[in-house]
C-alpha cells in the first residue's frame, strides 16, 4: 500500500504543508526540519508520484544517466558512448530514452535524482564517476539504489565501486583499473629517473582520487619507502578542473620544493599545470614532465603531446548499456573490472641534470 503524504508528516512530526514545501524545494525550511522530513521520506519509501507507485511492477523505457559535469568530456565521452548504444527506436538498444542528469558532484543531488527516477518507474539507472565516499550517503544511497533495484529498475554502477546491496538484486558494477594505472604511470617516470615527482591529486574524499592516488604512491613505495615518503610532501589535493591544476601547480612553486615532474589526477588538471610551468618559463619536458590521466581527445593535440593514461571510456558506456537494459549479464559477483593503458607521449623524458625549479 503506497505511503501517503500525511504519514510521512507523522512520522517526521511536522505538518503535511512543512513536508510538501519541502519535496517542492523552493521553499525556506529549517535545517533540522528538512534533516527529519528526507529521512522519514527515506524510512518509509515514499514516492511523491503516487500514480506511479501504484503502477509498482511496470518500468519504462526511460533510462537515467547521472554524471558529475555534462561539460566534462570525460563524461560526456561515457554519457554519449552509453546513449549512442541504447538507441532510438529500431536501433540494437530497443529504443530506450536516455536522460542525463548532471549532478555536479554532490551526495543531495544523486539521491534526489534518483528519486525522481523512482517517481518516473525508470527502466534502468546507470550511476557514473567517482562515489563520494562518506558513510552517511553510502548508506543513504544503498537504500536508494535497493529499493530502486527491488522494485525492478536495472542500476549499473560505471567508474565507482560496488554498493552494499543485497544480493540477487539487478546492480552491476562496471569498475577502471584506476590504481593499477597510476602504478604504471609512476613506474614510467621512474624508469625514466625521476625521483621528486610532484601529484597533484583530485577532491579527497572521492573513490577515483582514492585509487589514483594509491597506485601512484604504491609504485613509489615499492620502489623505495623514504622516496615515497618524500613524495608524499610534493602532493596537493585541489578539484579536477584546469583552473585546480594552474593554482595547485603555483601552491607548488612557492614551497619552492623541488621537483622534476607532475602528475595530475586527470587530464584536464594537466592542462593548468602546463600553464602555470609555462607561465614561469619551466619548458616541458625539458625542465619537468608532466603526465595526466584519462587520455580526452585534446591529449594528442597538447604541446608536446601529453604522456597519460587510457580510461576506456566508450566501452564502458557501451557496456554499462547493454547491462542496464539486460543484453548482457554481469558476471559472477557482478563486478567487471576495464583494463587501463599507459600512453607515452612527448611530455614526459629523463630529468634534467640540473633540477628546476
Amino acid at each position: 500500500m503506497a505511503v501517503t503524504l500525511a504519514e510521512v508528516a507523522a512520522h517526521a512530526g511536522v505538518s503535511p504543508a512543512t513536508v510538501s514545501r519541502v519535496l517542492n524545494g523552493g521553499y525556506p525550511v529549517a535545517g533540522g526540519t528538512r534533516t527529519r522530513v528526507e529521512r522519514a521520506v527515506e524510512e518509509l519509501g515514499y514516492i511523491a508520484n503516487g500514480p506511479a507507485r501504484a503502477l509498482a511492477a511496470a518500468t519504462s523505457d526511460l533510462v537515467g544517466v547521472l554524471v558529475h559535469d555534462v561539460a566534462d568530456s570525460f563524461f560526456g565521452i561515457l554519457a554519449g558512448s552509453l546513449q549512442n548504444e541504447l538507441g532510438p527506436a529500431g536501433r540494437p538498444g530497443g529504443g530506450r530514452l536516455a536522460v542525463v542528469c548532471n549532478t555536479e558532484g554532490a551526495p543531495a543531488a544523486e539521491l534526489a535524482y534518483l528519486t525522481l527516477m523512482e517517481g518516473q518507474r525508470a527502466g534502468g539507472i546507470v550511476l557514473t564517476g567517482g562515489a563520494v565516499e562518506e558513510p552517511d550517503h553510502t548508506e543513504a544511497l544503498t537504500a536508494r539504489v535497493s529499493r530502486l533495484a527491488g522494485a525492478g529498475t536495472s542500476v549499473v554502477l560505471c567508474g565507482r565501486p560496488p554498493l552494499p546491496v543485497p544480493d540477487g538484486l539487478p546492480v552491476a558494477t562496471v569498475m577502471f583499473d584506476d590504481h593499477a594505472g597510476a602504478f604504471r604511470l609512476a613506474e614510467h617516470l621512474l624508469a625514466l629517473g625521476h625521483r621528486r615527482i610532484a601529484y597533484i591529486a583530485g577532491p579527497p574524499g572521492l573513490s577515483t582520487t582514492r585509487a589514483r592516488l594509491a597506485g601512484h604512491r604504491a609504485a613509489l613505495h615499492r620502489h623505495d619507502p623514504a622516496l615515497a615518503d618524500a613524495c608524499a610532501a610534493l602532493t596537493v589535493h585541489a578539484g579536477f578542473e584546469r583552473s585546480a591544476g594552474y593554482d595547485a601547480t603555483r601552491e607548488l612553486l612557492r614551497r619552492a620544493e623541488p621537483f622534476t615532474a607532475v602528475v595530475a589526477a586527470n587530464d584536464t588538471i594537466a592542462l593548468g599545470v602546463a600553464a602555470a610551468l609555462r607561465e614561469q618559463d619551466i619548458r616541458i619536458p625539458e625542465d619537468v614532465s608532466v603526465a595526466g590521466f584519462d587520455d580526452l581527445p585534446f591529449c594528442v593535440d597538447t604541446a608536446p603531446p601529453l604522456t597519460t593514461v587510457r580510461v576506456p571510456l566508450r566501452a564502458a558506456g557501451v557496456l554499462a548499456a547493454q547491462l542496464v537494459t539486460g543484453r548482457r549479464q554481469p558476471p559472477p559477483g557482478g563486478i567487471t573490472t576495464l583494463p587501463t593503458e599507459l600512453m607515452v607521449r612527448g611530455s614526459t623524458a629523463r630529468p634534467p641534470a640540473r633540477k628546476r625549479p
